[in-house]
């Protein structure tokens, strides 16, 4: 009982914590264009490096965070980074010019261990043969919190544009005080691991977390994946509105459509896949998903088409819980920390160089003045990407 209340309430935080990303996407371009950006292009591109420092400080915390959460406990370093969320929050809220945005995203990327740490979280609750389906409900509770985000955010942001970041800092703040009363440790102290220096260098635990055992191809794939998926969150706003000319409340529509989809298939389409077909067989399904969906996104000029390939881009993104899964059950339970912290830290580098290609990208193909005008040719850089690893995501069925 205890076991189901504590899954139960790390879903409801993750949950809350979506609601907060989620609601800011609709509004990207137009506060964009709050702080000094000229046009729809270049308004991706700062986006991007919104993103990117974003993913930066991500990547040289994220390790240090899981190698803290292994040795503290996985409570003390959830409740921390959900303080500094809000706080975050109300900065993003309270900016006028680009500098303060970067800010905001800097300490939100230091602070971005939920995920991290409700996914030790759970690894530490959940059998083996239970953590790739309850990895899923991770996502299909991120996917319920983009069906509700970017529908309150299109909303709210009609009031005044900085409204939905006061939100989502009330809605951070929400977290802390759940998990204050409600959220019990799960890591019991027998089973941590002392905290060296070697967890402070982000580049030496992304090294040890390669030198487990079978781990290394994995995680390059599971890079390499995370790398290709940046499209989405980094231009769907943009490509929507250059594509369909699309304002807030439709770009919310189309983005809370896609988490309807996700929370389906990781919340229930996963778990009925799972014990059918095995981890390695549904991981090949999304990948071949997730190279249509790469296509169809860069060649469509249709709405309808557009909607359709939401579905299977959402059977794409069960890929990343699968593979987080398979890595998990090859390390011990002293080590969930820093392998999640590392597979972070990994999207954390795709996350800061992928926002600077697409965007670069987008912003050539989008000119009306371009060779080739092709708003969707990052979508189908990313397919091609895809398509040329299939052979190696082939081989981890070999791996042990």
């Amino acid at each position: 009982m205890q076991k189901r209340g504590a899954i139960w309430f790390i879903l409801a935080t993750i949950l809350l914590d979506a609601v907060g990303i989620g609601i800011v996407f609709p509004i990207m371009p137009d506060l964009m264009e709050r702080v000094g950006a000229a046009n729809t292009a270049d308004g991706a591109f700062w986006g991007g490096i919104l993103m990117a420092s974003y993913a930066a400080m991500q990547f040289l915390f994220a390790p240090v965070i899981g190698g803290i959460s292994d040795s503290l406990g996985r409570r003390p370093v959830l409740l921390l980074a959900l303080v500094t969320l809000a706080v975050d929050y109300v900065i993003m809220a309270l900016a006028t010019t680009l500098w303060w945005l970067l800010i905001g995203r800097v300490l939100a990327g230091i602070a971005g261990a939920t995920y991290i740490t409700a996914t030790a979280y759970l690894a530490d609750i959940s059998k083996p043969e239970e953590r790739a389906a309850n990895f899923g409900l991770i996502g299909a509770t991120f996917g319920i919190g983009f069906v509700m985000g970017p529908a309150i955010g299109g909303l709210v942001a009609s009031v005044h544009i900085t409204a939905p970041f006061w939100l989502a800092a009330g809605l951070a703040a929400l977290n802390v005080a759940f998990g204050l009363f409600l959220l019990p440790e799960s890591l019991a102290p027998e089973k941590r691991r002392a905290f060296t220096k070697r967890d402070l260098n982000p580049f030496g635990s992304i090294l040890d977390a390669f030198r487990l055992p079978g781990l290394m191809l994995p995680l390059v794939l599971i890079f390499a994946f995370e790398f290709a998926n940046m499209v989405y969150p980094t231009l769907w706003a943009f490509w929507t509105r250059e594509v369909f000319g699309w304002g807030t409340a439709l770009i919310g529509i189309s983005l809370a459509s896609y988490g309807i989809a996700v929370a389906f298939t990781q919340g229930v389409v996963m778990r009925f896949m799972l014990p059918k077909l095995g981890e390695y067989r549904t991981l090949i399904f999304s990948i071949i998903c997730a190279i249509a969906a790469f296509v169809a996104f860069g060649l469509t000029g249709s709405v309808w088409v557009m909607f359709t390939f939401i579905i299977v881009a959402a059977l794409a993104d069960m890929a990343p819980p699968t593979m987080t899964a398979m890595m998990a059950n090859m390390v011990s339970e002293d080590r969930q920390g820093l392998l999640q912290g590392v597979i972070a830290s990994l999207g954390s580098i795709a996350a800061v160089i992928a926002p600077m290609v697409v965007t670069g990208v987008f912003q050539y193909f989008a000119d009306a003045d371009a060779p080739i005008y092709l708003p969707g040719a990052p979508f189908l850089l990313s397919g091609l990407m895809v398509l040329i690893l299939l052979p190696f995501f082939l081989r981890l069925k070999t791996q042990p």
